[in-house]
């Protein structure tokens, strides 16, 4: 693997914070809209909040661009897609979503012992955020897990696995 590239920034930099509390807005179904139910292969735009048991804010689209997916592509955790179906535009829920629904639960296997000195020195602390290039290309998100003497155990576990996630979903269009 190769560690040259990293990151400092949070592995989930790109996702807007809103405040916890903030309630997503209501939308009031179109003539046309009135009756659709979501259902597999729909479109559908949703205004969310994901947090964490904490009540950390972890994603919102709420007063930024709401979220389109196509339901049943798989383009969100198990649970929450489960929980979308039938819901029509207007609905508001509540969604909590155990980790084996979510992002899975931490995998002893993802975690990997490194020579200290593959990782930049600035780095050298349990949490930090890093990436780098996986055997095929790819890039591969990681985290520092524990510094020893000689060595760091890297986790290679999604961030959020073994987190149970809480969202708070309005349907905002059914196409």
């Amino acid at each position: 693997m190769n560690l040259a590239r990293y990151a400092t920034g949070a592995l989930l930099a790109s996702l807007l914070a809103i405040p916890p509390g903030h309630a997503p807005r209501a939308a009031e179904p179109t003539e046309a809209q009135f009756g659709q139910i979501i259902s597999t292969g729909k479109t559908v735009t949703l205004e969310l909040t994901l947090t964490l048991g904490d009540q950390s804010v972890v994603f919102s689209s709420v007063g930024s661009k709401p979220l389109t997916i196509t339901q049943g592509d798989q383009q969100v955790v198990r649970g929450l897609e489960n929980a979308l179906e039938g819901m029509h535009v207007g609905e508001h829920k509540q969604v909590t979503v155990q980790p084996s629904e979510g992002f899975g639960v931490v995998q002893s296997q993802n975690f990997q012992e490194v020579p200290k000195d593959t990782i930049p020195p600035d780095l050298l602390k349990e949490g930090a955020e890093l990436q780098g290039d996986g055997p095929h290309g790819q890039t591969v998100f990681f985290r520092v897990a524990e510094v020893k003497a000689e060595t760091v155990v890297l986790d290679f576990n999604h961030p959020l696995a073994g987190k149970t996630l809480y969202f708070d979903v309005t349907v905002l269009d059914i196409q």
